[in-house]
């Protein structure tokens, strides 16, 4: 009797132990997913982010050939007879920066 009584309070202190061990690997699983989602909420923010970043920059690339092609068709050095002259002329280069 005293044999299976002690075997009895075993199995109870095993059984409490287990129980605390599996609700600290459920709770640690949590925390676990939980910092995923934040992680992937701010992976998401960043990627909108830049994702706007990038059209700002495309609308920006846009703009500057539009404004370099039409320089082009004015561009003092690009229509002088001697534009295969290394050292491009001051006075020229001068004329086609902004002021």
């Amino acid at each position: 009797v005293f044999q299976s009584h002690e075997e009895d309070d075993r199995k109870v202190r095993r059984r409490e132990k287990n129980r605390v061990a599996a609700q600290r690997s459920r709770k640690k699983q949590t925390q676990k997913a939980d910092k995923l989602h934040e992680e992937y909420e701010c992976l998401e923010q960043e990627n909108t982010s830049l994702k706007r970043e990038i059209g700002k920059l495309t609308d920006e690339m846009k703009h500057l050939s539009e404004m370099l092609k039409d320089h082009e068709k004015i561009c003092p050095l690009l229509h002088c007879t001697m534009n295969f002259v290394t050292v491009p002329r001051p006075d020229a280069l001068a004329s086609c920066l902004p002021r």
